[in-house]
Protein backbone atom coordinates (compact mmCIF):
# COMPACT_ATOMS: atom_id res chain seq x y z
CA UNK A 1 0.00 0.00 0.00
CA UNK A 2 2.32 2.79 0.87
CA UNK A 3 4.05 3.18 -2.74
CA UNK A 4 0.08 3.85 -3.94
CA UNK A 5 -0.20 5.86 -0.68
CA UNK A 6 2.53 8.32 -1.24
CA UNK A 7 1.44 8.81 -4.62
CA UNK A 8 -1.65 9.58 -3.67
CA UNK A 9 -3.48 7.00 -4.98
CA UNK A 10 -4.81 5.91 -1.80
CA UNK A 11 -5.46 7.54 1.55
CA UNK A 12 -2.27 7.10 3.49
CA UNK A 13 -2.26 5.37 7.35
CA UNK A 14 -0.15 7.55 9.21
CA UNK A 15 1.21 7.82 12.94
CA UNK A 16 0.92 11.16 14.73
CA UNK A 17 3.00 12.20 17.90
CA UNK A 18 2.66 15.06 19.86
CA UNK A 19 0.91 16.85 22.70
CA UNK A 20 -2.75 16.26 21.53
CA UNK A 21 -5.00 17.59 24.35
CA UNK A 22 -8.11 19.10 23.39
CA UNK A 23 -7.68 22.87 22.29
CA UNK A 24 -4.09 22.71 21.45
CA UNK A 25 -2.51 23.79 17.85
CA UNK A 26 -1.26 19.69 17.96
CA UNK A 27 -4.02 18.64 18.09
CA UNK A 28 -5.97 20.88 15.36
CA UNK A 29 -3.31 19.73 13.32
CA UNK A 30 -3.99 15.68 13.66
CA UNK A 31 -7.50 16.27 12.89
CA UNK A 32 -6.78 18.38 9.45
CA UNK A 33 -4.99 15.44 8.29
CA UNK A 34 -7.88 13.27 8.93
CA UNK A 35 -9.75 16.08 7.41
CA UNK A 36 -8.03 15.10 4.36
CA UNK A 37 -9.01 11.46 4.18
CA UNK A 38 -5.90 9.86 6.15
CA UNK A 39 -6.31 7.54 8.65
CA UNK A 40 -4.31 8.74 11.88
CA UNK A 41 -3.30 6.98 14.89
CA UNK A 42 -2.37 9.45 17.87
CA UNK A 43 0.41 9.24 20.34
CA UNK A 44 0.04 11.31 22.68
CA UNK A 45 3.30 12.87 24.60
CA UNK A 46 1.39 15.91 27.12
CA UNK A 47 3.13 15.59 30.51
CA UNK A 48 1.88 17.73 33.66
CA UNK A 49 4.15 17.64 36.54
CA UNK A 50 3.11 18.98 39.63
CA UNK A 51 5.61 20.17 42.57
CA UNK A 52 8.90 19.30 43.11
CA UNK A 53 8.89 16.46 40.32
CA UNK A 54 8.12 19.41 37.88
CA UNK A 55 11.32 21.37 39.90
CA UNK A 56 13.22 18.47 38.70
CA UNK A 57 12.09 18.33 35.12
CA UNK A 58 12.66 22.01 34.26
CA UNK A 59 16.25 21.33 35.43
CA UNK A 60 16.51 18.72 33.45
CA UNK A 61 15.00 20.52 30.58
CA UNK A 62 17.54 23.74 30.49
CA UNK A 63 20.61 21.21 30.45
CA UNK A 64 19.08 20.36 27.13
CA UNK A 65 17.25 17.07 28.06
CA UNK A 66 14.09 16.16 27.90
CA UNK A 67 12.70 12.95 29.88
CA UNK A 68 10.54 10.37 28.34
CA UNK A 69 8.00 9.67 31.34
CA UNK A 70 5.46 8.86 29.05
CA UNK A 71 7.88 6.21 27.08
CA UNK A 72 7.01 8.30 23.84
CA UNK A 73 9.80 6.13 22.03
CA UNK A 74 8.32 2.83 23.44
CA UNK A 75 5.16 3.55 21.73
CA UNK A 76 6.21 4.83 18.50
CA UNK A 77 8.21 1.55 18.21
CA UNK A 78 4.99 -0.27 19.03
CA UNK A 79 2.47 1.43 17.23
CA UNK A 80 4.71 1.16 14.16
CA UNK A 81 4.93 -3.03 14.59
CA UNK A 82 1.34 -3.34 14.61
CA UNK A 83 0.36 -0.55 12.30
CA UNK A 84 1.58 -0.60 8.27
CA UNK A 85 2.38 2.98 8.83
CA UNK A 86 2.84 4.99 5.64
CA UNK A 87 3.83 8.09 7.65
CA UNK A 88 5.35 9.23 11.14
CA UNK A 89 4.40 12.86 11.98
CA UNK A 90 6.24 14.00 15.19
CA UNK A 91 4.96 17.51 15.85
CA UNK A 92 8.39 19.02 18.26
CA UNK A 93 10.05 15.64 18.97
CA UNK A 94 12.04 16.68 21.90
CA UNK A 95 11.87 13.56 23.47
CA UNK A 96 11.96 11.27 20.09
CA UNK A 97 15.29 9.80 20.19
CA UNK A 98 17.71 9.32 17.09
CA UNK A 99 17.73 5.75 17.19
CA UNK A 100 13.84 5.19 17.75
CA UNK A 101 13.85 7.02 14.06
CA UNK A 102 16.60 4.24 12.78
CA UNK A 103 14.17 1.64 14.22
CA UNK A 104 11.11 2.61 12.81
CA UNK A 105 13.27 2.77 9.27
CA UNK A 106 14.14 -0.80 9.55
CA UNK A 107 10.40 -2.16 11.02
CA UNK A 108 8.70 -0.28 7.89
CA UNK A 109 11.08 0.47 4.97
CA UNK A 110 10.00 3.11 2.94
CA UNK A 111 8.23 5.16 5.74
CA UNK A 112 8.37 9.06 5.31
CA UNK A 113 9.44 10.59 8.99
CA UNK A 114 8.12 14.68 9.39
CA UNK A 115 9.25 17.31 11.93
CA UNK A 116 6.98 19.52 12.35
CA UNK A 117 7.35 22.41 15.16
CA UNK A 118 5.43 25.98 15.46
CA UNK A 119 8.14 27.16 17.67
CA UNK A 120 11.98 28.72 17.15
CA UNK A 121 13.98 25.65 17.19
CA UNK A 122 17.40 27.32 17.51
CA UNK A 123 16.30 28.71 20.73
CA UNK A 124 17.94 26.63 23.50
CA UNK A 125 14.70 26.56 25.83
CA UNK A 126 13.65 24.62 22.28
CA UNK A 127 16.03 22.42 22.34
CA UNK A 128 17.53 18.82 23.77
CA UNK A 129 20.33 16.68 22.08
CA UNK A 130 17.42 14.12 21.00
CA UNK A 131 15.85 16.48 19.41
CA UNK A 132 19.43 17.91 17.48
CA UNK A 133 20.86 14.48 16.61
CA UNK A 134 17.46 13.46 14.97
CA UNK A 135 17.17 16.58 12.34
CA UNK A 136 19.26 14.74 9.66
CA UNK A 137 17.14 11.78 9.91
CA UNK A 138 13.80 13.44 8.83
CA UNK A 139 12.45 13.49 5.08
CA UNK A 140 11.20 17.19 6.10
CA UNK A 141 11.31 19.81 8.57
CA UNK A 142 8.21 21.61 8.67
CA UNK A 143 8.58 25.46 10.25
CA UNK A 144 6.31 28.50 10.22
CA UNK A 145 9.57 30.04 11.17
CA UNK A 146 11.58 31.65 8.44
CA UNK A 147 14.75 32.09 10.08
CA UNK A 148 14.90 28.54 10.92
CA UNK A 149 15.64 27.59 7.12
CA UNK A 150 19.08 28.11 6.90
CA UNK A 151 19.35 27.17 10.54
CA UNK A 152 17.81 23.80 9.70
CA UNK A 153 19.74 23.26 6.76
CA UNK A 154 22.66 24.41 8.42
CA UNK A 155 22.41 21.32 11.33
CA UNK A 156 21.96 18.80 7.86
CA UNK A 157 18.35 18.69 7.15
CA UNK A 158 17.33 16.70 4.41
CA UNK A 159 14.34 18.70 2.95
CA UNK A 160 12.83 21.75 4.51
CA UNK A 161 9.22 23.89 4.16
CA UNK A 162 8.38 26.96 5.63
CA UNK A 163 4.99 27.45 6.37
CA UNK A 164 2.95 30.60 7.95
CA UNK A 165 0.59 30.36 11.00
CA UNK A 166 -2.73 28.49 10.56
CA UNK A 167 -6.21 28.37 12.02
CA UNK A 168 -8.47 25.38 12.79
CA UNK A 169 -11.46 26.08 10.93
CA UNK A 170 -14.00 24.53 13.35
CA UNK A 171 -12.66 26.46 16.39
CA UNK A 172 -11.33 29.60 15.30
CA UNK A 173 -14.70 31.62 13.73
CA UNK A 174 -16.76 34.02 14.53
CA UNK A 175 -19.33 33.49 17.77
CA UNK A 176 -22.24 35.07 18.99
CA UNK A 177 -21.22 37.23 21.67
CA UNK A 178 -24.14 38.35 24.72
CA UNK A 179 -23.71 41.38 26.71
CA UNK A 180 -22.78 38.89 29.35
CA UNK A 181 -20.18 37.43 27.58
CA UNK A 182 -18.54 40.90 26.79
CA UNK A 183 -18.59 41.49 30.33
CA UNK A 184 -17.33 38.55 31.42
CA UNK A 185 -14.62 37.79 28.61
CA UNK A 186 -13.74 40.76 26.57
CA UNK A 187 -13.82 44.21 26.74
CA UNK A 188 -12.42 47.60 24.41
CA UNK A 189 -8.90 46.52 24.39
CA UNK A 190 -7.26 42.98 25.17
CA UNK A 191 -4.64 40.31 24.78
CA UNK A 192 -4.38 36.68 24.99
CA UNK A 193 -0.94 35.25 26.06
CA UNK A 194 2.14 34.72 28.15
CA UNK A 195 3.93 37.07 30.72
CA UNK A 196 6.46 39.23 28.49
CA UNK A 197 8.19 42.32 29.96
CA UNK A 198 7.69 44.67 27.24
CA UNK A 199 4.26 43.44 26.06
CA UNK A 200 3.48 44.22 29.64
CA UNK A 201 5.10 47.80 29.64
CA UNK A 202 3.10 48.75 26.48
CA UNK A 203 0.12 47.29 27.54
CA UNK A 204 0.65 49.82 31.21
CA UNK A 205 1.58 52.43 28.94
CA UNK A 206 -1.88 51.95 27.41
CA UNK A 207 -3.64 51.92 30.39
CA UNK A 208 -1.73 54.97 32.04
CA UNK A 209 -2.97 57.29 28.99
CA UNK A 210 -6.50 56.27 29.45
CA UNK A 211 -6.83 52.72 27.69
CA UNK A 212 -8.90 50.28 29.22
CA UNK A 213 -6.94 46.33 28.88
CA UNK A 214 -7.69 43.19 29.84
CA UNK A 215 -5.16 40.49 29.97
CA UNK A 216 -5.77 36.57 29.61
CA UNK A 217 -2.87 34.51 30.18
CA UNK A 218 -0.48 32.37 32.38
CA UNK A 219 2.12 34.29 33.92
CA UNK A 220 1.06 37.79 35.18
CA UNK A 221 -0.03 37.31 38.26
CA UNK A 222 3.15 38.74 40.39
CA UNK A 223 3.73 41.61 37.40
CA UNK A 224 -0.17 42.69 38.18
CA UNK A 225 0.74 42.80 41.68
CA UNK A 226 3.55 45.19 41.53
CA UNK A 227 1.59 47.19 38.83
CA UNK A 228 -2.17 48.20 40.12
CA UNK A 229 -3.63 50.29 37.41
CA UNK A 230 -7.71 51.05 37.48
CA UNK A 231 -7.76 50.49 33.28
CA UNK A 232 -4.94 47.04 33.84
CA UNK A 233 -7.52 43.69 34.32
CA UNK A 234 -5.58 40.79 34.49
CA UNK A 235 -7.08 37.21 34.32
CA UNK A 236 -4.01 35.17 35.25
CA UNK A 237 -4.64 31.63 33.08
CA UNK A 238 -4.45 30.70 29.79
CA UNK A 239 -7.57 30.21 27.50
CA UNK A 240 -7.55 26.93 24.84
CA UNK A 241 -9.98 26.34 22.32
CA UNK A 242 -13.60 27.72 22.07
CA UNK A 243 -13.13 29.33 25.38
CA UNK A 244 -10.41 31.21 23.83
CA UNK A 245 -12.13 32.25 20.51
CA UNK A 246 -14.90 33.96 22.47
CA UNK A 247 -13.09 35.48 24.41
CA UNK A 248 -11.49 37.33 20.99
CA UNK A 249 -14.88 38.20 19.71
CA UNK A 250 -15.42 39.48 23.20
CA UNK A 251 -13.19 42.52 22.31
CA UNK A 252 -13.27 45.52 20.21
CA UNK A 253 -9.21 45.27 19.72
CA UNK A 254 -7.33 42.09 19.88
CA UNK A 255 -3.93 43.03 20.62
CA UNK A 256 -0.53 40.72 18.68
CA UNK A 257 2.33 41.04 21.00
CA UNK A 258 5.26 39.09 19.55
CA UNK A 259 7.96 36.62 22.01
CA UNK A 260 11.15 38.21 21.46
CA UNK A 261 12.96 34.83 22.88
CA UNK A 262 11.37 33.20 19.99
CA UNK A 263 12.68 35.85 17.13
CA UNK A 264 9.06 36.13 16.11
CA UNK A 265 7.54 37.52 12.92
CA UNK A 266 3.92 36.22 13.12
CA UNK A 267 2.36 34.00 15.72
CA UNK A 268 -0.35 31.92 15.99
CA UNK A 269 -2.73 34.43 17.22
CA UNK A 270 -1.47 36.41 13.63
CA UNK A 271 -3.81 34.29 11.83
CA UNK A 272 -6.62 33.02 14.78
CA UNK A 273 -7.69 36.41 15.98
CA UNK A 274 -8.53 37.45 11.81
CA UNK A 275 -10.34 33.94 11.57
CA UNK A 276 -12.30 34.66 14.44
CA UNK A 277 -13.31 37.89 13.23
CA UNK A 278 -11.53 40.27 15.52
CA UNK A 279 -10.00 43.08 15.15
CA UNK A 280 -5.97 42.74 14.77
CA UNK A 281 -3.83 45.62 16.03
CA UNK A 282 -0.14 43.94 16.11
CA UNK A 283 3.39 44.13 16.16
CA UNK A 284 4.78 45.59 12.36
CA UNK A 285 6.77 42.95 10.54
CA UNK A 286 7.34 42.05 6.90
CA UNK A 287 5.58 38.87 7.45
CA UNK A 288 2.38 40.42 9.16
CA UNK A 289 2.30 42.47 6.10
CA UNK A 290 2.41 39.75 3.82
CA UNK A 291 -0.67 38.42 5.83
CA UNK A 292 -2.74 41.10 5.93
CA UNK A 293 -2.77 44.86 4.00
CA UNK A 294 -2.20 47.55 6.74
CA UNK A 295 -5.20 49.19 7.25
CA UNK A 296 -7.28 47.03 5.05
CA UNK A 297 -7.20 43.80 6.97
CA UNK A 298 -5.52 44.44 9.98
CA UNK A 299 -3.73 46.62 11.97
CA UNK A 300 0.03 47.22 12.71
CA UNK A 301 2.13 49.27 15.24
CA UNK A 302 5.63 49.87 15.38
CA UNK A 303 6.47 51.60 18.93
CA UNK A 304 3.99 51.94 21.95
CA UNK A 305 2.92 55.57 20.84
CA UNK A 306 1.98 54.65 17.64
CA UNK A 307 -0.33 51.81 19.72
CA UNK A 308 -2.09 54.36 21.45
CA UNK A 309 -2.73 56.32 18.63
CA UNK A 310 -4.50 53.11 16.97
CA UNK A 311 -6.27 52.37 20.16
CA UNK A 312 -8.04 55.60 20.50
CA UNK A 313 -8.69 56.01 16.90
CA UNK A 314 -10.21 52.60 16.23
CA UNK A 315 -12.55 52.70 19.54
CA UNK A 316 -14.00 55.80 18.50
CA UNK A 317 -14.47 54.30 14.72
CA UNK A 318 -16.18 51.66 14.89
CA UNK A 319 -17.67 51.01 11.65
CA UNK A 320 -14.27 51.09 10.39
CA UNK A 321 -12.64 48.61 12.76
CA UNK A 322 -15.71 46.11 12.01
CA UNK A 323 -15.16 46.59 8.38
CA UNK A 324 -11.56 45.24 8.67
CA UNK A 325 -12.20 42.50 11.14
CA UNK A 326 -14.69 41.16 8.01
CA UNK A 327 -12.30 41.34 5.01
CA UNK A 328 -9.20 39.98 7.77
CA UNK A 329 -11.88 36.95 8.02
CA UNK A 330 -12.30 36.97 4.28
CA UNK A 331 -8.82 37.28 3.55
CA UNK A 332 -8.51 33.94 5.92
CA UNK A 333 -10.62 32.10 4.11
CA UNK A 334 -9.37 33.02 0.41
CA UNK A 335 -5.63 32.56 1.38
CA UNK A 336 -6.58 29.51 3.22
CA UNK A 337 -4.89 29.78 6.15
CA UNK A 338 -6.33 26.67 7.63
CA UNK A 339 -4.47 23.99 9.04
CA UNK A 340 -6.01 21.89 6.37
CA UNK A 341 -4.53 23.34 3.99
CA UNK A 342 -1.19 24.33 6.00
CA UNK A 343 -1.08 20.06 5.80
CA UNK A 344 -1.63 19.57 2.61
CA UNK A 345 1.29 21.64 1.24
CA UNK A 346 3.57 19.37 3.80
CA UNK A 347 2.12 16.55 2.27
CA UNK A 348 2.52 17.80 -1.20
CA UNK A 349 6.31 18.40 -0.62
CA UNK A 350 6.17 14.59 0.32
CA UNK A 351 4.26 13.97 -3.01
CA UNK A 352 1.08 13.16 -1.54
CA UNK A 353 -1.84 14.31 -3.64
CA UNK A 354 -5.38 15.46 -2.70
CA UNK A 355 -8.06 16.88 -4.99
CA UNK A 356 -9.92 18.47 -2.55
CA UNK A 357 -8.25 21.79 -1.46
CA UNK A 358 -5.54 23.94 -2.89
CA UNK A 359 -2.21 24.13 -1.43
CA UNK A 360 -1.47 27.53 0.64
CA UNK A 361 1.00 30.15 0.01
CA UNK A 362 4.34 28.54 1.17
CA UNK A 363 8.26 28.64 0.81
CA UNK A 364 9.44 25.28 -0.66
CA UNK A 365 13.23 25.36 0.31
CA UNK A 366 14.77 22.11 0.00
Amino acid sequence: MMLRAITGEFPMLILYCGELWQGGTCGMRMDALKSLGHTVIGVDTTFRPKGLHSLAIRGLRKLGYRTDFQRVNGQLLDAVRQHPVDLVWIDKGLATRPDTLTRIRRVRPGVQLVHYSPDDMEGRHNQTWQYLKSVPLYDLMVTTKSYNVPELHARGARSVLYVNNAYCRNTHRPLPITAEDRSRLGGPVGFIGAFEEDRAEAMRFLAENGVPVRIWGAGWQRWARRHPHANLRVEDRALWGEEYAKVICSFDINLGFLRKLNRDLQTTRSVEIPACGGFLLAERTPEHLELFDEGIQAEFFANSRELLEKCRYYRNHPDRRLEIAAAARERCIRSDYSYDAQMMSALHKLGVGSSELVSPPSVDVG
